[in-house]
């Protein structure tokens, strides 16, 4: 399964679902632009913006919620690595109240994996965040980042965007 992503502004990216209504988009909210995102088996629609491979997958995105994206730039050589350390973690997330999707997307250009968590409400990431199950995911992040990190991580968030909703704007 691939996933496609792009930023712009909401007037323009709204119109994307007059043009292709047999895609299921999903639109976000953050600081300083709109996200469109969906899963499709084609090739992307999208002439700027994003292709990942969505090599984990559990739970369906929702319309409404907080979207995490933990992005991480991983070297050529700790690719491997880094995704099986996904594979083999424990499943602790999905369990938590509120938890609605996770993905992880390895770029199909470039070296910036996106671990990508839906959550019902802000307010859920953070119990996620101060839980002892995050601690114990995260327990071999220590100071000194792996050696398989490219480049310092970062995160970027969102609120998801119901366009059925013209309040949710």
């Amino acid at each position: 399964m691939n996933a496609y992503m792009t930023n712009g502004t909401f007037d323009f990216l709204k119109k994307l679902r007059d043009d292709h209504p047999s895609i299921n988009f999903y639109y976000m909210s953050g600081d300083s632009s709109t996200l469109v995102y969906y899963e499709a088996s084609s090739k992307s629609i999208f002439s700027a913006g994003r292709s990942y491979e969505a090599i984990i997958k559990n739970g369906e995105l929702q319309e409404s919620g907080f979207v995490v994206m933990n992005n991480i730039p991983v070297t050529e050589d700790g690719a491997a690595v880094f995704e099986d350390r996904f594979k083999q973690r424990q499943q602790n997330v999905d369990s938590m109240p509120g938890f609605q999707a996770f993905r992880l997307l390895k770029p199909k250009k470039g070296n910036t994996y996106v671990v990508l968590t839906q959550w019902a409400r802000e307010d859920d990431f953070e119990n996620w965040k101060n839980s002892d199950q995050f601690k114990k995911a995260h327990k071999d992040g220590g100071t000194k980042p792996p050696a398989y990190f490219a480049d310092r991580p970062f995160i970027t968030s969102y609120r998801m965007i119901n366009l059925d909703d013209e309040e949710s704007m």
